[in-house]
């Protein structure tokens, strides 16, 4: 009968840092090892999908990678506009109003649920993003088209839960122009509501009864294709703290 065979006892041997000296990685603090995070905002990370009823409207925004530039352009909006389009096809979800800001743009939506939400953004972001990249490389006047991420992360939900809620989310959304100071410049204003809004065929002015100030659109304006909300929220029940007047600055929600 031969010798037992002794096993050999393995070592694990510890990470060094980057300079070689000394030990990497001790897994201390808020970030412990992991990817890096990427520039100064957090991403919204890998939350528990967002619960609400199909009869409460939500409020959706959407940021942009900062080498995009600017989405109030006008090349950048026609291609926001044209996935609007496409948006406008999904069945159990909507987008009702929108405005387009520098670096991210609002949405209030209503969804069937949380599967039929995620539906209307990936329909939305995917066309956005290939239309946006292209309207990059036309703004710039370069033959290569732009190819990359545009969106920042995942999109933010916040449920609306109220009439008054609801109230202040549309001016918040509709007049986001005014609480940035984008209506303060020569060519905007001669604008009564944000041409990057869907303002132009909205019903939720106080003081003209919809379509504030179109006598200062082109003919060749195409506003942002929403439809009509369907939730008695949206639709009806925020009348009641009443209707938003056009030089109104919102307060942040």
């Amino acid at each position: 009968m031969g010798k037992r065979r002794i096993r050999k006892r393995h070592i694990q041997l510890d990470l060094l840092n980057k300079a070689g000296t000394g030990r990497g990685d001790t897994r201390v603090g808020a970030h412990r090892g992991g990817r890096p995070l990427k520039g100064a905002r957090r991403a919204a990370g890998h939350r528990k999908r967002i619960q609400f009823k199909p009869n409460q409207p939500l409020h959706v925004v959407l940021r942009v990678v900062p080498e995009v530039g600017s989405l109030r352009h006008k090349l950048m909006f026609v291609a926001i506009q044209q996935a609007t389009i496409v948006a406008a096809r999904q069945e159990d979800a909507r987008i009702v109003e929108m405005s387009v800001q520098r670096t991210h743009v609002h949405l209030i939506v209503e969804a069937k649920d949380a599967k039929a939400l995620a539906r209307l953004m990936q329909a939305f972001e995917i066309s956005a993003a290939k239309l946006i990249n292209r309207a990059h490389s036309a703004k710039r006047k370069v033959e290569q088209r732009r190819r990359g991420r545009v969106f920042t992360d995942r999109y933010h939900v916040t449920v609306i839960t109220s009439p008054r809620q609801m109230r202040h989310t549309l001016a918040y959304v509709m007049n986001n122009w005014r609480k940035h100071g984008e209506d303060q410049s020569a060519l905007m204003r001669r604008f009564a509501v944000d041409p990057f809004s869907s303002g132009f065929t909205s019903q939720v002015w106080a003081d003209d009864g919809g379509g504030g100030g179109r006598e200062a659109f082109p003919d060749t304006y195409r506003p942002l294709l929403v439809r009509p909300a369907m939730t008695w929220m949206a639709s009806v029940g925020w009348r009641s703290h009443g209707l938003i007047r056009r030089d109104e600055i919102p307060r942040a929600p």
